[in-house]
């Protein structure tokens, strides 16, 4: 049985390593795990708590090694489905000396995106404690869509269980923008707490202040009771309907590897100091710690810390 549950794509991604050269033009790559969710997986694992993902992959050689990183991470496999149907997505992705890397993915017809609603009923969640759901995942097809909304019912039959969820925002995903805003904030309004960026406030609620993107989230929803609004490099924001209304601040980097993956190494620090019955202010100050350490590496997910690590940088910063 496993703490954290999170549901999602999983990929590989083939990473440049010629610096400021476009993907059209770079020649070697090296090959990750990658994908929002099992971003977060991997960190969880690394913090020693359990983790399982749900996921769907193809029989083929990327699906083989996504199984067997997924192993190595001692991320729970049991709702992991193999598939001989449809192919596994994979992306590309440049290495930048600065600012974020162009990005090319390869995921359409995957096998994820053929993930049924009626898988989710086999689902064990009778020990999870956080449910983890991003809205990368119902952007994949409307089958995924009725998937995620399957889930979060499932969720929502365990009254001891918090879900958590990540806006994550792909529209090059969605066949519009209006139809990405309803779906996104339908589920929001179903999570306990919601995890949005400044950046996707202006789209998902015409606003890029903190405190009015959480208020739209705390008063739309009966369910929802914590809002924290990502604010990059500079922290993150708090506001509960009991009350807390704080700003966190983010720690400073000398020198910013990749971007990609500080939002899950973010979430992954919310969730497990959750677990650890860290206040709200406390697990934020770790999600912010866990977001630098990733811009300082090259990988998705390889600047997430052990506990020994954080426990260091934390202590030096």
């Amino acid at each position: 049985m496993s703490e954290v549950l999170t549901i999602g794509e999983a990929m590989a991604v083939f990473a440049s390593t010629d610096l400021d050269v476009s993907l059209a033009d770079a020649s070697d790559f090296k090959k990750y795990l990658a994908g929002a969710e099992v971003n977060v997986a991997v960190g969880v694992s690394r913090l020693n708590h359990s983790v399982q993902y749900v996921t769907r992959v193809g029989s083929d050689p990327i699906g083989q090694f996504i199984q067997t990183e997924l192993k190595d991470n001692r991320i729970a496999t049991d709702h992991v489905q193999v598939t001989d149907e449809y192919m596994t997505g994979l992306m590309f992705k440049q290495k930048v000396s600065h600012g974020d890397p162009a990005v090319a993915n390869y995921r359409k017809n995957s096998a994820a995106s053929h993930y049924s609603a009626t898988f989710i009923d086999n689902v064990d969640l009778s020990d999870v404690k956080i449910a983890h759901i991003t809205g990368v995942f119902p952007a994949l097809s409307p089958e995924t869509l009725q998937a995620t909304q399957k889930l979060f019912d499932r969720c929502s039959e365990n009254k001891k269980l918090l879900k958590i969820f990540d806006t994550n925002l792909r529209p090059a995903l969605w066949d519009s923008q209006d139809q990405m805003v309803k779906a996104i904030n339908h589920f929001a309004n179903q999570a306990h707490v919601v995890l949005p960026g400044v950046n996707e406030g202006a789209i998902l609620v015409g606003s890029r202040d903190p405190e009015t993107i959480a208020d739209y989230y705390l008063g739309s929803s009966e369910v929802t009771h914590t809002v924290i609004v990502k604010v990059g490099a500079d922290g993150a924001y708090i506001k509960t309907k009991s009350g807390v209304n704080e700003f966190v601040a983010g720690f400073k980097v000398d020198r910013v590897v990749d971007t990609v993956g500080a939002g899950d190494g973010f979430a992954l620090g919310v969730i497990t100091g959750l677990l650890e019955q860290l206040s709200i202010k406390e697990a934020v100050r770790r999600g912010n710690a866990i977001g630098a350490m990733a811009v300082q590496a090259a990988g998705d997910n390889d600047g997430y810390p052990t506990s020994k690590q954080l426990e260091h940088f934390l202590q030096a910063n």
